[in-house]
């Protein structure tokens, strides 16, 4: 599904911004991936930061589906899914070969586990209470996060620093964030798990400049222009 063609539409009625405008919020982390591709890519871009409990009237005339990231473009057109973000942000052009790297089948089968399998089971652990009425465990969904995809990750680090290899692609800016959220839920649990390539994998991105700035906190109203990496 990750190889499609990214789905782009035309807004109905809003004027179109002079740079790109990335809808977005802090600690989601589909919005922190699209963020991280906008900022390696040099991509100027502003920003709103979308109060989920009151989002902006015009984030719903843009997208009626209403979840961050949304990307409004300078010619009209609107990129709702944040793996097509990042496709917009690093694939054209690709000097340095972040997009091209993360098209490898191994590499698009990560992303697929990620957004699927893991995301299900990370939000079943990390918030048990919406799945209360669920028969498994939010401990048993916690184990086969771990299997689906720490494990294969676990196996890809041992052999290479980065998912693209030698240097990082676009595949580590995608999942990074949901391992974050994972290793968060219960950080002692995490650190005893045997995932070291993971653990070391993820230490050095939370300190990277790019995570960095990925985090700058954006004020609660207007858009910003997001600061260059």
């Amino acid at each position: 599904m990750h190889a499609s063609t990214p789905k782009l539409r035309a807004p109905r009625t809003l004027p179109s911004p002079q740079l790109p405008r990335l809808y977005t919020f802090r600690r989601c982390p589909y919005a922190m991936r699209a963020r991280m591709a906008l900022l390696q890519a040099g991509r100027a871009f502003e920003a709103v930061e979308v109060s989920l409990r009151d989002k902006p009237a015009s984030l719903l005339a843009l997208s009626p589906k209403a979840t961050v990231p949304v990307l409004h473009l300078p010619d009209g057109s609107v990129i709702e899914e944040s793996w097509d973000v990042m496709r917009w942000a690093l694939a054209a052009p690709d000097a340095q070969g972040w997009w091209a790297r993360a098209q490898s089948p191994a590499n698009l089968d990560l992303v697929h586990r990620n957004d699927g399998d893991f995301k299900h089971h990370l939000d079943r652990w990390k918030y048990p209470q919406r799945y209360a009425s669920e028969s498994i465990t939010p401990d048993a969904h916690r184990d086969r996060a771990l299997d689906v995809l720490l494990q294969p990750l676990e196996a890809r680090l041992n052999s290479a620093p980065w998912l693209g290899g030698a240097t990082p692609c676009a595949t580590d800016l995608a999942v990074m964030p949901f391992v974050r959220q994972f290793a968060s839920v219960d950080p002692g649990w995490f650190a005893a798990q045997d995932v070291p390539s993971v653990r070391a994998w993820l230490d050095g991105w939370l300190v990277s400049p790019l995570f960095v700035a990925c985090m700058y906190k954006l004020p609660a109203q207007g858009a910003i222009r997001f600061p260059s990496l």
